[in-house]
């Protein structure tokens, strides 16, 4: 994708064109998996660990990344797609963790399943994360 493209996704999302942020999203691209902040610390390192978190936060507030937990507490990132904003994320689609190799990716075009909540109760985001051995380490 090209820089100008990634800028023109930057102020559609209403956030300032930083180098960071243009690096950051460079890099969710180019891995097409999950990342995790650590992973953004030892790839860019002229960044440092602050700059990373707030980077990470803006985009999950502005709806251009999405959390997706593990069961280690810390978290990993993944790409939202053009539904998300910054009212919410609307790309609800599973995860898949391999066990072997600890990558998670999104998988797009598999959806979750429609969650039905007792009266009263609303859904605000629904995390589905499938593990099993991935189609590298297999």
């Amino acid at each position: 994708m090209s820089t100008d493209h990634l800028k023109s996704v930057l102020k559609n999302h209403n956030l300032r064109v930083t180098d960071c942020r243009i690096d950051v999203m460079e890099y969710f691209l180019d891995e097409k998996s999950a990342l995790s902040q650590g992973d953004l610390e030892s790839k860019l390192t002229g960044y440092d660990r602050v700059t990373l978190y707030r980077t990470l936060n803006n985009f999950l507030e502005s709806g251009i990344l999405h959390k997706i937990p593990n069961e280690s507490g810390s978290a990993t990132y993944g790409l939202c797609h053009d539904t998300c904003s910054p009212e919410g994320h609307m790309d609800n689609h599973m995860h898949f963790k391999c066990n072997r190799c600890g990558q998670i990716e999104c998988l797009d075009k598999k959806t979750v399943p429609e969650v039905s909540l007792p009266t009263g109760y609303q859904v605000e985001s629904v995390n589905l994360i499938v593990d099993g051995v991935c189609v590298k380490c297999a």
